[in-house]
């Protein structure tokens, strides 16, 4: 494995693990998983020298924080756990956004106590409360630092201007976004802002939520209840466009003989030192995969190629449907 260092000289593993595909928003998001086999995933990573999880309070909702927590007992040094609040939740489950002092402060003790761990190492706001001044929510994540129940602050989603007031309260070590060869509006503003503040970039589903991997070669091989199937981009009036974008990933992995997954993460891996993706994975098999494009390097050909096969912009259909896209860029 190797190694970057995000914001406020937070050093972490080059390519993280997203654990939302282990116990995501509701059961079985992106397909089935099991506790024991994402147990030994993240064991596995560990092993693999990943020091990067990534977890949430609403994933699950609380069933996210608690697998990670049961499988970093007794392995927790040297860890960099990140979280993130920013949901009103109750016995029914989401119920809208809330960033107040007082929900930041409820979400951390909880996670602090589903994780077992004494600090967070890096807490996120996991959406833009419009109705609660960033300077306000910020300002309470700041106290979370001083109290040593919090190491970094993160925000995720945020759009260019709640990002600039935010850093003015406290230190922010990433911004979290989505960023892959399918989806890089972030490289317009989002990313020169980070680099002009000091701040990491975390992209989220770096992987187009498997599309990039290329075993996805139509809507049905998606298992019943796949959260994808409702995705714009997997509809029948994109698939097939987005499709050729794919292909473009494939032929470069055959020059190199690795897997197009490998490709796509090997692209985001060479936009820049302060880019860390965290590929979701909730088996051990797609997780070695994904970590294996550390060890990828694709020369200038291959990342004209792939300018070319996917523009920004280029991608057929919106990121989200119209409920969650409202949520983004705040």
């Amino acid at each position: 494995m190797k190694y970057r260092k995000l914001g406020d000289g937070l050093e972490v593993s080059a390519l993280g693990l997203g654990c939302m595909p282990m116990a995501g928003v509701g059961n079985n998001m992106y397909g089935v998983a099991t506790e024991a086999e994402s147990v030994a995933t993240i064991h596995r990573a560990i092993d693999l020298g990943v020091t990067f999880f990534d977890t949430a309070e609403v994933y699950g909702p609380h069933l996210n924080e608690a697998l990670v927590g049961k499988a970093i007992e007794g392995r927790r040094d040297g860890l960099v756990i990140a979280t993130k609040f920013g949901f009103r939740l109750n016995e029914d489950g989401i119920r809208g956004l809330d960033s107040s002092p007082g929900n930041v402060r409820r979400a951390c003790e909880g996670s602090l106590r589903r994780l077992g761990i004494e600090t967070i190492d890096l807490y996120y706001q996991h959406r833009v409360d419009p109705d609660v001044p960033i300077e306000d929510t910020v300002g309470a994540m700041a106290e979370l630092v001083k109290e040593g129940k919090v190491r970094h602050l993160g925000l995720s989603e945020a759009g260019v201007e709640t990002i600039r007031r935010a850093a003015t309260v406290h230190p922010i070590a990433a911004l979290q976004s989505e960023y892959s060869l399918w989806e890089r509006d972030v490289e317009e503003e989002i990313l020169p802002l980070c680099r002009t503040l000091g701040m990491g970039f975390v992209p989220y589903s770096p992987l187009g939520r498997g599309f990039l991997t290329g075993q996805i070669k139509a809507r049905t091989d998606l298992p019943e209840g796949d959260y994808r199937l409702n995705d714009p981009r997997y509809s029948e009036e994109n698939f097939d466009q987005n499709l050729k974008m794919v292909d473009a990933v494939k032929v470069i992995a055959g020059r190199h003989s690795v897997s197009p997954a490998q490709v796509a993460l090997a692209w985001l891996l060479a936009q820049g030192d302060d880019v860390v993706p965290i590929p979701g994975s909730k088996r051990r098999a797609t997780l070695e995969d994904s970590m294996a494009a550390i060890d990828v390097t694709l020369d200038h050909e291959d990342l004209a190629a792939l300018d070319a096969a996917a523009p920004r912009g280029g991608t057929s259909g919106p990121r989200y449907g119209e409920r969650m896209m409202a949520m983004v860029r705040i």
